[in-house]
């Protein structure tokens, strides 16, 4: 009789072993409910940029600009599908990015996952297939590199337009891959940063994307220094389609125009009374701009509740990168103390400003063509996540 235990004991056995040897289903969480852009910020984009077509995330490409998670990650898989609606469409997944953008630029720094249409082509220093490159002040060491920071993908796999395309990246221990359409191509390690944001890029060309998901990874021990730059407060007063939440007489908004991520003044100034400002007043306020004086000779005049920000002022002038580079202003002005850094150097730490309102707009105005990016603020009376 106790042999009739056997084959129940096998089959036991064998379905106890089978079940082991069997992979656990991945649990992934969406990065998008299918409605709205909950979880995450529109960094420097309007609302008209991202839009929702029965579940699908459409970008339409302009302004060129990004959407940022509010949550930032460190070890991750995340998979999503594409697909570029145009011929040579361009855009990107950043990984591991700062709050906001970077000086400059319309992008923030981190690693991209290069998201390109066949038809744009492959280059020596460029494919359509799925390239991984640190970006401005991120770095990165590439696995299949070509004598620089850009990764290349070991075959060529992903699908021209309209067709969809399906990626998915691990990015572990500042370890980054990238499988395209069932197939791991490109690597690159020791990012830096390697805990940040993640991004989506709009830069020219409509763009869908669907399944966006994720599923998080334990977290190790990281460098603080490897850490990206955690949420501010930050927001964008400029939209990059129009003029909307500025104004000006109407011979000074014919000097000013939207060109696309860059808001653009022609010159040459037309007096006091052309100041370019924006609707909303503010209290204590935080601010970032980027501005690009394009001539010599000429300067700009910036006025946060009357405190005057002027690049002739000697102690923003040395501070200054030559014309025709982007310089980076970034400060505070709390009651009547003004603080002012210039490319990352402090020009101003609570200096008292006089006459300066309890609330008012920004204000600008410049003596020749100039441009102006990144324009950011925050409210110092709400405290950041």
């Amino acid at each position: 009789m106790r042999y009739a235990y056997w084959p129940f004991l096998f089959m036991t056995v064998f379905a106890v072993a089978t079940s082991a040897a069997e992979p656990k289903e991945e649990v992934f969480t969406p990065l998008f409910n299918g409605e709205d852009l909950t979880g995450w910020v529109r960094t420097n984009t309007p609302p008209e940029t991202w839009t929702f077509n029965e579940g699908m995330l459409v970008c339409s490409g302009k302004p060129v600009g990004e959407l940022r998670t509010e949550q930032m990650y460190q070890n991750f898989i995340m998979e999503l599908e594409w697909r570029h609606m145009v011929p040579k469409g361009n855009a990107g997944v950043f990984i591991w990015a700062d709050d906001i953008t970077a000086r400059g630029v319309p992008f923030h720094r981190g690693i991209e996952v290069q998201v390109l249409e066949n038809a744009y082509g492959n280059t020596r220093s460029h494919t359509t297939h799925g390239d991984i490159f640190p970006i401005h002040g991120a770095t990165m060491t590439p696995v299949n590199g070509r004598g620089g920071s850009r990764a290349f993908p070991t075959e060529e796999r992903s699908n021209p337009s309209p067709e969809w395309n399906h990626y998915r990246i691990v990015c572990q221990d500042g370890a980054i891959s990238l499988a395209v359409n069932g197939k791991v191509v490109t690597k690159g390690k020791d990012c830096s940063p390697r805990k940040g944001y993640i991004c989506l890029e709009s830069e020219g060309g409509i763009v869908h994307y669907r399944n966006v998901r994720i599923k998080e990874l334990p977290n190790t021990p990281v460098d603080p220094k490897q850490v990206a730059i955690a949420n501010r407060g930050y927001r964008s007063i400029y939209n990059g389609l129009d003029l909307s939440g500025w104004t000006g007489q109407p011979e000074t908004l014919k000097a000013w125009r939207a060109s696309d991520w860059v808001l653009a003044f022609s010159g040459p100034r037309i007096g006091i009374a052309a100041d370019f400002s924006t609707s909303e007043r503010f209290g204590d306020v935080g601010f970032v701009f980027d501005a690009k004086i394009k001539e010599n000779g000429e300067s700009l005049h910036v006025r946060v509740r009357n405190a005057a920000i002027d690049t002739t002022d000697a102690e923003i002038a040395k501070h200054l990168d030559p014309v025709g580079r982007w310089n980076r202003f970034e400060g505070t002005l709390r009651d009547n103390r003004l603080t002012l850094t210039v490319n990352g150097h402090e020009a101003f730490k609570d200096q008292v400003r006089e006459k300066v309102t309890d609330r008012g707009p920004i204000t600008i105005s410049a003596t020749g063509p100039t441009d102006l990016a990144n324009i950011y603020v925050r409210d110092l009376s709400v405290a950041t996540k």
